[in-house]
C-alpha cells in the first residue's frame, strides 16, 4: 500500500512508514458493523504491507468517535435476533482490531464515548487534548458496557478507577485521562494528530521485528481475553437492550437530561 486512499466512511493513506486510517463520518464518527469492518480492512492492509511499521486511527469533525449509532440500531449490534447475531458480528469486526500486530497510535482530538472509547483503547497509546472527553456511558444508557471494555479499560487504568468511570458513566476530560493513565500524550487539539504521527514515526524508527516481537510479548493472549469478554457482554447487552431502563436511557441521551430508571 503507498500513497493515499479515500473510499466511503473512511480514508487511508501511508506516509514515513506509517499509515493512517481516518474516521469520515463527522460530526460525531458514531460507527456500525460497516465502518468497524473497514477500519479491519485497512488495518489488515497494513498489517501485510512491509513499508508500513506503525498506524495512527484518526477522524475528522468534532468527535474520535461518540459510540454507536442507535439510529440505525439493526446495524448497530444494538438489537439482536434472539441470540445476539447482529452485535456478535459487530464485536467479531471489533476483535479483528485487536489482532492487528502493528502498533497503533489513537489521535482522540474530540469525544470518545462508549463504543468510542471501546475503540480508542484498541490503540497502544493515545494522544489527546485538553478539550477531548472520554465516557465509558453504557450504565448511564442502562446496559451493560462492551467493545471488550471489561478487559481493556481495567487492564489500562485498574479496577477501581474503571469500576468508577463505568457506574457513573462520567466524561472525563483528555487532562484526567493523561493523570490516570487513559492517554499518553497530551496536546493543544490543534497539535493532536501531528503529534500522533510524530509518536508514530518515532515507533517506526525501532527495529520492526524488534517491536513487533515486543509487543506480542506485552499483549500476549489480550485478544483471546477480549474475545471471552465480548460474549459475557454480549450475552449481557442483549438481555438488557429489552427493557425499560435501556429505553429510557436512550431516551434520555437524545433528549439531553437526565434518566429515570426504574430498575426494570
Amino acid at each position: 500500500m503507498s500513497g493515499s486512499t479515500a473510499m466511503k466512511d473512511i480514508g487511508v493513506e501511508l506516509a514515513d512508514r506509517v499509515g493512517t486510517v481516518e474516521i469520515r463520518r463527522p460530526p460525531n464518527n458514531f460507527f456500525d458493523n460497516a465502518l468497524i469492518e473497514k477500519i479491519g480492512d485497512a488495518f489488515d492492509a497494513f498489517d501485510r504491507d512491509p513499508e508500513c511499521r506503525a498506524i495512527v486511527l484518526a477522524a475528522e469533525g468534532k468527535a474520535f468517535c461518540a459510540g454507536a449509532d442507535f439510529s440505525n440500531r439493526p446495524q448497530t449490534g444494538a438489537v439482536g435476533d434472539g441470540s445476539g447475531g447482529v452485535a456478535k458480528h459487530l464485536y467479531k469486526e471489533a476483535l479483528r482490531l485487536f489482532r492487528t500486530r502493528k502498533p497503533i497510535v489513537a489521535a482522540v482530538h474530540g469525544a470518545a464515548v462508549g463504543g468510542g472509547l471501546g475503540l480508542a483503547l484498541v490503540a497502544d497509546f493515545r494522544v489527546t487534548c485538553v478539550e477531548a472527553r472520554f465516557s465509558a456511558n453504557f450504565n448511564r444508557l442502562g446496559f451493560h458496557p462492551g467493545f471488550g471494555l471489561t478487559t481493556t479499560l481495567p487492564r489500562l487504568i485498574g479496577p477501581q478507577k474503571a469500576a468508577l468511570l463505568f457506574y457513573t458513566g462520567r466524561r472525563i476530560a483528555g487532562d484526567e485521562a493523561l493523570a490516570i493513565g487513559l492517554a499518553d500524550v497530551l496536546v493543544p487539539k490543534a497539535q493532536v494528530r501531528a503529534a500522533a504521527h510524530s509518536l508514530a514515526v518515532e515507533i517506526a524508527q525501532s527495529a520492526p521485528l524488534a517491536v513487533a516481537s515486543t509487543r506480542e510479548t506485552l499483549r500476549r493472549g489480550l485478544a483471546d481475553r477480549i474475545e471471552s469478554s465480548t460474549e459475557r457482554e454480549l450475552v449481557e447487552q442483549e438481555w438488557q437492550r429489552r427493557t425499560g431502563d435501556f429505553k429510557e436511557g436512550v431516551a434520555a441521551m437524545a433528549e439531553r437530561r437526565l434518566p429515570n430508571f426504574l430498575g426494570r
